[in-house]
């Protein structure tokens, strides 16, 4: 298996999300070390997540890094359904990643087009889930992608690239 420096060379134009599988706080701290060599214009095109201690190292030490974990996600989105529709953005939503199911999506003030546009401007990336977030569901199928927002413009997770992207081809041709 190649090391993410070897992968992030061969590619230096591609986004990623780096996913730490574990609750370690060693592996954040690790992350973090390689990470802050890296310029901060290639550390806009990472995104990290996994388990809350090692997310809460990588949030302290690197704070412009896109993050998320259970908590930073609970703690964010709580904050925006309380203040949201006033248009502010607490600052728990800034530099983040967020990965919702649509069902909770829905919910959120200025969803969909209003809601991108605010992440946008905070440095944040949004991608939606399908179901209804019990497993890592994806919008994988034609009939999953008109659940989609009409013109939406922030992220959508699949499982199934393959199958959806020759769809997303037709449209543009």
């Amino acid at each position: 298996m190649p090391s993410l420096a070897e992968v992030l060379n061969y590619f230096p134009d591609r986004s990623f999300l780096i996913h730490i599988k574990s609750n370690d706080k060693q592996e954040g701290e690790s992350l973090a070390q390689y990470l802050k060599n890296i310029p901060q214009e290639r550390l806009n095109q990472l995104a990290v997540y996994g388990g809350d201690d090692p997310i809460a190292i990588l949030q302290q030490k690197l704070p412009n890094l896109r993050v998320m974990s259970k908590e930073t996600m609970k703690k964010a989105l709580i904050s925006y359904m309380l203040v949201g529709w006033t248009g502010y953005v607490p600052h728990s939503m800034e530099n983040a990643y967020f990965h919702l199911p649509q069902k909770y999506a829905r919910i959120l003030w200025g969803w969909p087009h209003r809601f991108i546009e605010r992440m946008d401007n905070v440095n944040s990336v949004f991608v939606i889930v399908a179901g209804d977030g019990k497993w890592s569901e994806g919008f994988d199928t034609a009939k999953d992608l008109k659940q989609i927002p009409p013109n939406y413009t922030g992220g959508i997770w699949t499982n199934r690239i393959d199958s959806i992207a020759p769809l997303f081809n037709e449209d543009n041709d």
